[in-house]
């Protein structure tokens, strides 16, 4: 039975996504009235809130509502008589638009577009001359228009303005019932989703609303101040009705992307209209397009800059939807639907797609996304994400939290990985290492203690290439004044590391076996060392993200490290406190200088 389930739950999953699409677009009539209530709910909440204060629950709901709707009704009746105006005076412009079309076809005669048009004119005239022979001329079929004649005929013709005041009607009275029964609704809301999830859906609530009302009162101000500098600008130039255009711009610009410049069409005509010439018409456009760009740039940017939470190509889909189900009323709601969908999916793990899809969350952190660009031998777009965290943060967060773990994720999916794919993490990585290695950014390390002389340190990969790619990571972390690092291959035996120790006499050893895995060959070395050299310092390093290198460090301790690390940077403090400080003398090798001691033993290249 549980097998089934899993084979049919994706087509249940989709057969439930065509139904909640089915119900949103052919209950249109009924959801978006409901639709718009809740939105005007969201926003006029904090004004009652302030009022009842004062007023009482009852008296504060009225009052807000009524203004709102005061507002919005005057605001509509103003540019519906500033419509009619200019529709009265538009004859008076004429002559002035009869002479831009000579203009526009004076220019074109004898170009290249009017031969075009004739040729296609011409094409035209032939299909149709062989593909309707000749014949009689049929009757033209003549349709009379009813009128309405007395008065039962008036609510047919009146149909469509009735249905528009039914609705804003509907809407003003689910508003004011939404808001006084606010905090019935919320608890039914919990209690619909279930008490085990009261913590999630209250947090849930609270960040819809929060957003919804910061977004819409931040896109009010911004809307307002383009509106306002459309309205001076288009009156220093002269053009007729500013204001009317200054308002429609404001309100137009609540449409995403394309509302802007709806409303620059109409001030541009006009002013093709009444102007003789072309200087103003260009000018009113590049104020169109200067007022975009810099409220697009400065202001958005500055006030509300990811205060949705989608990102903008989600936006757009959702934007594209939202029409498609619910026509201009889906246009206009389109910004808040979505930001509910995706607070509301953050908070259901069953519709996490939807955040993952719509959200503007990165889709990866860094190291992820740096480890899936190696993956695909993309080295540029992952050499970016390093240089990015390089210049934000340094050189230790770059190796920590982007490189390093790319190398942990390969030897954990070392059995999924084909051996391309981990060729592909282990090459690029030295490949952008040399390019950071080679730059004065890259070795920006913490000052060594105080009187410490050079320490000639051994570094020793316990596994394979990757621990030893992680060891060339260390060594720019070292102060160059004090620390030498020897690198030795992957490949040494046992015995061989512990022959090079007594050869060398190194003070102390860095043995690093990178999680998950690796443990037990790293517990080996160290018992080997702590017997043959009690003095020696061991230091062990399991670096990797949080959770992939903590749990060795008893054993190996247990084994003879004096020291375990998680990163590069726990090592090298660790370091700092273990090797014993020298009389000062200058290094003969510079810090990061790797001496390969088995030829069989090479980096990927």
């Amino acid at each position: 039975m549980s097998d089934l389930v899993k084979r049919i739950g994706p087509w249940l999953q989709l057969v439930a996504m065509v139904l909640v699409v089915a119900v949103l677009y052919f209950g249109q009539v009924f959801l978006v009235p409901i639709a718009l209530a809740c939105l005007l709910t969201f926003l006029l909440t904090p004004v009652v809130v302030f009022l009842q204060r004062y007023l009482g629950r009852i008296p504060a709901v009225l009052l807000a509502v009524s203004l709102a709707f005061s507002v919005i009704g005057g605001i509509g009746w103003s540019v519906a008589g500033e419509l009619r105006a200019l529709a009265h005076e538009l004859p008076s412009y004429r002559q002035t638009i009869r002479q831009r079309i000579a203009d526009l076809r004076g220019a074109s005669r004898g170009s290249a577009v009017e031969k075009v048009q004739e040729t296609v004119k011409d094409i035209k005239e032939a299909i149709q001359n062989e593909a309707t022979p000749p014949g009689p001329e049929k009757p033209v079929a003549v349709k009379s228009v009813d009128t309405p004649t007395d008065l039962w005929d008036f609510p047919t013709a009146l149909g469509p303005l009735l249905g528009t005041l039914a609705t804003a009607g509907l809407v003003v009275i689910l508003a004011v019932f939404m808001l006084l029964e606010r905090q019935e609704l919320r608890n039914r809301i919990i209690r619909l989703i279930g008490f085990g999830r009261v913590s999630r859906t209250t947090t849930a609530l609270d960040e819809a609303g929060s957003r919804i009302s910061r977004y819409l009162f931040l896109q009010s101000i911004v809307n307002g101040i383009f509106g306002l500098g459309v309205g001076i600008g288009l009156a220093l130039l002269g053009v007729p009705y500013a204001l009317l255009w200054g308002l429609l711009a404001a309100a137009l610009r609540f449409v995403p992307y394309i509302g802007p410049w709806i409303a620059a069409l109409a001030p541009i005509a006009l002013s093709l209209a009444v102007f003789s010439g072309w200087t103003r018409p260009l000018v009113v456009v590049a104020l169109f397009v200067g007022l975009e760009l810099f409220t697009n740039i400065v202001l958005e940017t500055l006030l509300y800059a990811g205060a949705a939470g989608v990102s903008q190509v989600g936006l757009m889909v959702a934007i594209a939807f939202w029409t498609w189900i619910w026509g201009p009323a889906g246009l206009l709601m389109a910004t808040p639907l979505t930001v509910c969908l995706v607070v509301l999916a953050r908070h259901v793990p069953s519709m996490q797609f939807l955040a993952t899809l719509l959200g503007d969350e990165p889709a990866f952190s860094p190291d992820v996304a740096y480890y899936q660009r190696l993956l695909a031998d993309d080295r540029d777009e992952a050499a970016e994400i390093v240089e990015a965290t390089l210049a934000a943060s340094g050189p230790a967060t770059a190796y920590d939290a982007v490189m390093l773990p790319a190398l942990n994720y390969a030897r954990r999916d070392a059995g999924e990985l084909s051996t391309v794919q981990e060729q592909n993490v282990l090459r690029g990585t030295v490949a952008i290492l040399d390019d950071l290695l080679s730059s004065p950014q890259a070795s920006v390390p913490a000052s060594a203690p105080e009187g410490s002389g050079p320490v000639t340190l051994l570094g020793c990969p316990a596994g394979g290439e990757a621990d030893e790619i992680a060891l060339r990571m260390f060594g720019p972390l070292l102060d160059s004044t004090h620390f030498t690092l020897d690198i030795t291959s992957n490949r040494l035996l046992s015995s061989e590391v512990l022959a090079l120790v007594k050869e060398r006499a190194y003070s102390a050893v860095c043995v690093v076996a990178l999680p998950p895995g690796g443990l037990t060959h790293a517990k080996y070395l160290c018992k080997k060392l702590r017997t043959a050299f009690p003095d020696l310092k061991i230091l062990v390093g399991r670096w990797g993200p949080p959770g992939f290198g903590g749990d060795g460090a008893g054993p190996l301790q247990a084994a003879g490290a004096d020291a375990v690390g998680v990163n590069l940077q726990e090592s090298r403090d660790q370091l700092y406190q273990l090797v014993p400080l020298l009389a000062r003398a200058e290094p003969s090798v510079h810090v990061g200088h790797e001496v390969n001691l088995s030829p069989a033993a090479a980096l990927p290249s």
